[in-house]
């Protein structure tokens, strides 16, 4: 499992022009699965999401975790994560699972989000092409596997 991990001031995901999703201050966060993801690695990755500290305290450290800030959190799924690029001109993307595989994936993980998430938890439509819009603050940008 990969994910890209931004912290936005406010961010949104619309299909065919029209809004699905929108969060305030919160994460972005990007996710690919991969062979051999299981509850274990959707566990690990939701719990380290909510308790990184990424935000800023009143010294303007970070310090601060999304609980604590009580922050949103818009899920994407993209598969182009996992794209190799290493040969040729166009990226290979054996490593993604399938649908048949990630759709549960994640409709699980967001489902652990949605359990433990102070504030909203909002997501786009898996395999659909979308339009993501944000404001990333900082700008905070991480990469989290598993």
């Amino acid at each position: 499992m990969r994910v890209v991990l931004q912290r936005v001031s406010q961010a949104s995901v619309s299909i065919s022009g029209e809004q699905v999703g929108e969060i305030g201050g919160g994460l972005v966060v990007l996710v690919c699965f991969t062979d051999g993801d299981d509850e274990d690695t959707l566990r690990w990755i939701a719990g380290k999401i909510l308790g990184l500290r990424v935000f800023s305290d009143e010294e303007g450290k970070m310090n601060l975790s999304l609980e604590e800030v009580g922050g949103d959190v818009l899920v994407i799924s993209q598969f182009t994560l996992y794209g190799d690029t290493r040969k040729g001109r166009r990226p290979s993307f054996v490593h993604a699972a399938p649908p048949e595989v990630a759709v549960p994936l994640y409709e699980r993980f967001l489902g652990l989000l949605s359990e433990e998430a102070p504030g909203r938890v909002e997501s786009g439509e898996f395999g659909a092409m979308m339009d993501v819009a944000l404001v990333n603050a900082g700008p905070v940008t991480l990469v989290l596997e598993r």
